[in-house]
């Protein structure tokens, strides 16, 4: 089973997403707007089980912390995604490190961009006129984040909670 692990910012970051999502994310309908700290892996129950006690360890030695959205930015030229951008801190990088150490399956792709995504698989016209319009717009979102989700996808490729860690929670 295919499992990875985001945090859902909050529902007014997640309604902003949403309002360019429905017309550009063909993965709409498959998960809310996240931030992946870990991207897709495969587990079974017996893995799932120790990463879960492991993700509570983590999400116990961690305290609430703010994020910042303040503009639209892409990935081109490498894939036509456009997201909105998450501002690097220090506490989102060193998180998403552990989750790449010990029992944690270490596939990762790419480097890690803290991010929601907007926009994806558009043609290369179709990104230049929305990220040409999108990349003026003026964003400004801070979110507290206290907690992360461990999401498993189900057979028809959408992507639900199996569990949730907050933090600082014994």
């Amino acid at each position: 089973m295919k499992f990875g692990i985001a945090i859902f910012p909050s529902k007014s970051v997640q309604d902003e997403a949403n309002s360019f999502r429905k017309r550009y994310d063909p993965h709409y309908a498959l998960i809310p707007p996240h931030i992946t700290l870990k991207e897709s892996f495969d587990a079974d129950e017996e893995l799932i089980e120790e990463l879960t006690s492991e993700l509570k360890t983590i999400a116990n030695g961690l305290e609430p912390f703010t994020i910042n959205v303040n503009k639209v930015s892409t990935f081109a030229p490498v894939t036509n995604t456009i997201y909105l951008k998450v501002e690097p801190i220090q506490i989102l990088q060193d998180l998403s490190e552990e989750l790449q150490e010990g029992k944690f399956p270490r596939k990762q792709e790419h480097t890690f961009v803290p991010h929601i995504t907007i926009a994806q698989k558009l043609s290369h016209d179709e990104y230049s006129d929305v990220f040409g319009q999108l990349k003026m717009m003026n964003l400004q979102y801070e979110d507290t984040i206290d907690r992360f989700q461990l999401l498993y996808q189900l057979e028809n490729g959408s992507w639900t909670v199996h569990e949730t860690f907050v933090f600082g929670k014994e």
